[in-house]
């Protein structure tokens, strides 16, 4: 059992250099790495940027561990293969149904789970994503995870994950994130295993992802560093300790496995602003015009993976959650449009205001939809009509929503295994046809 003074006690803001121990007197003060740890630890630093990155971008952690991370055995091929991206992807829209659940006969944990959706660029040359769904009915036992492709922003939709990191521990439930930096290992647990677990991964190989400037917004919106959590240190004691496991890692697209003769959560102290966090969505301080016509979409931005190109993404995580609209003689839902960013979509909670359910399937919590850039796309007939119609003299609160996007700037090509899913909407496309010639000159 994963023990420790706090557990579940966090530290908060985003980007700070924290410092932890789980056992007093075991983190160094003064020096980062002394000659002799404290009771017989090792001195660990794990590095998440180039040495000589600028300081406000350097990021790096020491750990105090009774073994140091090298210590496993050789790693082999898994027999899990997450799938390839099809070669030629074509410009179509696409929507899923909900993602199917696990039988209950057959155990399935969260690496088991994941699905190769989507996804761009290369992780051998660090840029693009990749986009995943998970399912799981079960707590990964005495096995942990790792990618040393990029990091992992998790986004659960059904069932509360508890994360175990090596720098401490985090419950993450639905319409709350959690992000886990490149390289750094955790396990995952169902805190309900009554209840199978469902949501979305996006691996980001660019640059780590990173509050957005606010611009004329100013110091307050959107989200606020203080939101953000990070764990104290938590180490396994006793029997726990010196439980074998199996170390899965993600290297150069593929999954690897190595055994371990301990738990690789011995991290008794750490200080450092490489760190695994969490946020909870409906702490986002949506920003709206309060007097006609739309902002760009950028105002749902909660982080984002810069690029080489000055204000153009990687990565960006959107979300689009309770609101009041109070914009008038304006068009409320999304408008329809085009863009050059790329756009694949999930539904947390609730119902999406853009898409409303119809003869042409459903945009259900769970479900997930793919538009890449340069394809039109927008509100269905019904959605239009019922706008185009609305009072907007008064306010409306969509209250009852919380979807998300994964936005980037290169083409998304989805899976072969994605396309050949039983839950692919074959006429999502349709959805458009109803769209009237209303022109009267």
């Amino acid at each position: 059992m994963m023990t420790s003074t706090a557990p579940l006690h966090y530290q908060t803001g985003f980007g700070n250099t924290f410092a932890t121990e789980a056992l007093a007197g075991a983190l160094p003060l003064g020096r980062n790495s002394p000659q002799r740890c404290a009771f017989g630890l090792y001195a660990e630093q794990i590095t998440g940027s180039a040495f000589t990155a600028p300081r406000a971008d350097n990021r790096r952690s020491w750990l105090y561990r009774s073994r140091p991370a090298a210590v496993h055995g050789a790693f082999t091929p898994c027999d899990k293969v997450l799938g390839e991206l099809v070669r030629h992807p074509s410009p179509n829209n696409l929507r899923w149904s909900p993602t199917e659940l696990p039988a209950q006969d057959v155990k399935r944990d969260f690496v088991q789970g994941l699905q190769l959706m989507a996804g761009n660029g290369d992780a051998l040359t660090q840029q693009g994503v990749a986009i995943y769904s998970y399912t799981a009915n079960g707590s990964m036992q005495n096995t942990a995870f790792y990618s040393a492709d990029g990091e992992l922003l998790i986004v659960p939709q059904q069932g509360t994950l508890r994360l175990r990191t090596e720098l401490g521990i985090m419950d993450v439930a639905p319409q709350a994130i959690a992000v886990i930096p490149r390289g750094i290992r955790f396990s995952v647990q169902l805190l309900d295993e009554k209840t199978p677990a469902r949501g979305y991964v996006c691996e980001n190989f660019g640059a780590p992802l990173r509050l957005p400037d606010l611009g004329p917004i100013g110091a307050n919106g959107l989200a606020n560093p203080r939101d953000f959590l990070t764990p104290v240190a938590a180490y396994e004691k006793g029997d726990s300790s010196e439980q074998p496991h199996t170390l899965i890692a993600k290297f150069g697209g593929a999954l690897w496995q190595a055994s371990m003769g301990y738990s690789p959560f011995n991290v008794v102290a750490w200080h450092g602003n490489y760190v695994p966090y969490t946020y909870n969505l409906w702490h986002f301080n949506t920003i709206g015009s309060i007097s006609y016509d739309h902002p760009d979409p950028s105002i749902f931005l909660v982080l984002h993976s810069p690029s080489d190109t000055a204000g153009t993404s990687n990565l960006d995580f959107v979300i689009f959650p309770p609101r009041i609209l109070v914009a008038q003689d304006t068009f409320r839902p999304p408008w329809f449009h085009r863009n050059i960013a790329s756009e694949f979509m999930g539904l947390i909670h609730g119902v999406y205001d853009a898409k409303a359910e119809g003869k042409h399937g459903s945009f259900a919590p769970g479900g997930a939809s793919l538009h890449n850039c340069m394809t039109g796309h927008g509100p269905d007939a019904a959605t239009f009509d019922k706008a185009s119609a609305a009072d907007t003299k008064s306010a409306h609160h969509i209250a009852d929503t919380m979807a998300f996007m994964f936005e980037t700037r290169h083409i998304l090509r989805p899976s072969v295994a994605a396309l050949d899913l039983p839950t692919l909407q074959s006429n999502y496309q349709d959805s458009w046809l109803d769209l009237k010639n209303n022109f009267k000159a």
